[in-house]
């Protein structure tokens, strides 16, 4: 493990920040495999700072035990404290199996984690990644997803219901809303893609609870300048919506699947990866507020 760390001396997709204000530090988890494209995985890995700026790691967070039913695409770790435990929601894919979002535990926030959930808790016949725990103002658990663009072609957000155990799900998934529905989004331009087939991308869900009540989204996607990020509302305060879209990402250009942390000092915080591109991802960090019902860059901090 290596002391005094930078962000780019990190490379890591998918950043998430989990504030620790009891032991005065951050955590940050993401995608941290070398070539998270290609099997075999190896695991996940965080770091731990006191101040954003100077980072120690990395800490082996979860690695997979013997028989793990995954050996791929390790993929957007979030680690969400709840009832007393902390447990990890990660995407993880093997060789005929669909994607999907298995949810680990453990007893302290930096790990090790080990599974939980039997198996992902996304359906079991549906391409899904990037599931984000969400609890609704019952305070009744809920995994917010993406089903995937490569099965659905205009990709999906979805609501599922969870049970309190955090070990599976109740009820039937409920689609939110899809990628094109967004004005600022746009077809996927891939060479294997049909000139005439509209494709579009969904991407890392994560639910903000603003002061007044509102509760807001940020997704990712692909814009006019490269993989971006946007801004739902939902219009009743529910996960269930319905939820409109902002008119312009709130990042526009080459870097995105972001979340909103708090500092120390209860400041909000976005992060997010940037460039796109392995193995240059590192993790972007700005300061946000809280303006007519939305969150925008503090100023100065814009993209």
């Amino acid at each position: 493990m290596t002391a005094d760390l930078t962000l780019a001396d990190i490379q890591i997709r998918d950043p998430f920040v989990l504030t620790l204000p009891e032991r005065g530090e951050y955590l940050l988890f993401g995608s941290t495999d070398a070539d998270i494209w290609n099997p075999p995985a190896t695991g996940f890995d965080c770091y731990r700072s006191t101040d954003l700026v100077h980072w120690e790691g990395p800490i082996q967070a979860f690695r997979p035990p013997a028989g793990f039913w995954s050996d791929r695409n390790f993929w957007a770790p979030e680690a969400h404290e709840y009832r007393g435990r902390y447990y990890l929601f990660a995407t993880f894919k093997a060789d005929g199996v669909c994607r999907g979002t298995q949810i680990l535990a453990s007893d302290a926030p930096e790990g090790p984690y080990a599974p939980w959930s039997d198996g992902p808790v996304t359906p079991s016949d549906w391409e899904c990644l990037d599931g984000t725990l969400h609890l609704d103002e019952a305070g009744e658990p809920w995994i917010v997803f993406c089903r995937e663009w490569v099965q659905v072609r205009d990709g999906q957000i979805v609501a599922q219901r969870l049970s309190d155990d955090l070990r599976g799900v109740v009820g039937e998934p409920v689609v939110l809303f899809t990628a094109s529905e967004a004005p600022w989004t746009r077809r996927m331009d891939l060479p294997q893609i049909p000139k005439d087939v509209d494709m579009y991308v969904t991407d890392g869900p994560f639910l903000h609870r603003l002061r007044s009540g509102e509760l807001v989204m940020l997704w990712s996607s692909f814009g006019d300048r490269g993989y971006a990020m946007g801004i739902a509302r939902s219009t009743s305060g529910s996960v269930l919506g319905p939820w409109t879209q902002e008119e312009r990402p709130i990042w526009a250009e080459d870097g995105g699947h972001g979340m909103i942390a708090r500092t120390l000092d209860g400041e909000l915080l976005l992060t997010l990866h940037q460039p796109n591109e392995t193995p240059l991802e590192r993790a972007v960090f700005r300061p946000l507020v809280e303006v007519d019902g939305t969150v925008v860059f503090a100023e100065g901090a814009a993209s």
